[in-house]
């Protein structure tokens, strides 16, 4: 850059201004970095937590153990929306059994055969 001594006053403000535009976005952007270390912060505490403390206090942790019938297979499980859905097969028939995730009771159960 050209000697300081050198720069007309118009050209001097127009630095200064570019200078002070280039200060407010450094602060903004470290802002912005400090929010979204604080809030991953945030969250990683947060988590650390068990899901046992979150769960509501009268929902039992003691295991729990459903019964199928004689040469019951289990085929698949899906966990979603509150539910726990077992695709079951009992004597060639295939059927499916949802139960509550939260309190692990039975919900349905549908029994599915071939025409």
């Amino acid at each position: 850059m050209s000697d300081p001594s050198s720069v007309d006053p118009q050209q001097a403000e127009f630095i200064a201004r570019v200078r002070r535009l280039m200060l407010l976005t450094v602060g903004g952007t470290f802002l912005a970095v400090a929010v979204v270390v604080a809030l991953i912060g945030y969250r990683l505490f947060r988590s650390g937590e068990s899901a046992v403390s979150q769960a509501a206090p009268n929902v039992s942790t003691a295991p729990v153990t459903a019964t199928l019938p004689a040469g019951a297979k289990v085929l698949s499980s899906a966990v979603g929306d509150g539910h726990i859905v077992l695709t079951v097969e009992v004597g060639g028939a295939i059927e499916l059994r949802s139960f509550d995730l939260k309190t692990l009771k039975p919900l349905g159960q549908l029994k599915l055969s071939p025409k």
